[in-house]
């Protein structure tokens, strides 16, 4: 059995006198899982696999790679520093670390859509906070990929609404087409198929999110296709494979208007109307002139 103290863990044939079934049966059972829970996690798994992240599959654990460990530097590209220091400027210094997310997703960009340890330092290293607080964001926000995915994210909508309206099919054209599972990157490292929450477009359901790390922070794009069938799912990829720029949002409608067409709103509104806001201005401006003026008539003759 594993104990915890305060600053190590030990092992024990016996618990210690304070710590007996009598008198804590249930901190034994919680302390003697936890301890074992930790025990596996030192060991690590039978076959470890490289970083993996929930948003392209496996679990948030990281292993080192000979391209992503901490004995590596990295820093942001010339191209990115303008971004960065942009989003540097919003916060006062002893607020900067609230740039940490913005600064991870140019960072992710910039290494070709994933954080590698090395690039997650040099975040805590810009925002002066032991990398840990990275790590712990990074590791959170399911959007911040730990593996390495393609230069297109297709990642379906998996939400209810867009399940309903067959984003199950979706997602099965497009494993067939890739010839991937879900969570997997094709050979050529073109695309990574994944799967993302709702993306709030259930109006125009079923749908897919494509994020473009293929040209750098300058050239990254995140873009909705909706109102998919498997064939226009199909399409979509095959466009950007081919370097076209498919049409972007509804694929059948203009908007989110119904299938059949507006069927409010298809004439001049009726009133009330909003108020003519520049007439508005301009009396408030002529009323605070006239006051000025007041005030100044009224000082000048109490000099006299």
């Amino acid at each position: 059995s594993c104990f915890f103290w305060p600053a190590k863990m030990e092992c024990a044939q016996t618990p210690p006198p304070w710590f007996t079934t009598r008198r804590r049966p249930m901190l034994r059972r919680l302390v003697n899982s936890v301890g074992a829970a930790a025990v596996r996690q030192a060991r690590g798994p039978v076959n470890p696999a490289p970083v993996a992240s929930r948003s392209v599959g496996g679990l948030m654990v990281h292993r080192d790679t000979p391209d992503n460990n901490d004995s590596l530097n990295w820093d942001f590209p010339e191209a990115a520093m303008p971004t960065v220091h942009k989003i540097l400027e919003r916060y006062p210094p002893n607020y900067k670390r609230s740039a940490m997310i913005p600064l991870l997703d140019v960072a992710q960009q910039a290494n070709q859509g994933s954080l590698s340890v090395q690039a997650m330092n040099r975040v805590a290293e810009m925002l002066e906070v032991a990398p840990i607080r990275v790590y712990e964001v990074a590791t959170f926000y399911s959007m911040f990929n730990r593996t390495k995915v393609g230069k297109y994210h297709v990642m379906v909508c998996g939400t209810t609404p867009c399940m309903l309206r067959g984003s199950r099919d979706i997602e099965k054209a497009l494993s067939d087409y890739m010839g991937v599972k879900k969570f997997e990157s094709t050979p050529d490292g073109v695309f990574t198929l994944g799967e993302m929450e709702c993306m709030g477009c259930c109006v125009n359901a079923p749908m897919i999110a494509v994020a473009d790390y293929s040209n750098g922070v300058e050239g990254y794009s995140y873009n909705y296709y909706e109102d998919l069938t498997p064939a226009d799912a199909v399409a979509v990829v095959k466009a950007l494979k081919a370097g076209q720029t498919p049409r972007v949002g509804s694929q059948h409608r203009d908007k989110a208007e119904p299938m059949g067409g507006q069927t409010t709103l298809t004439g001049e509104p009726r009133g009330p109307y909003c108020r003519d806001l520049a007439k508005v201005k301009a009396d408030l401006e002529a009323a605070a002139a006239a006051a000025a003026a007041e005030a100044a008539k009224a000082a000048a003759e109490a000099k006299k």
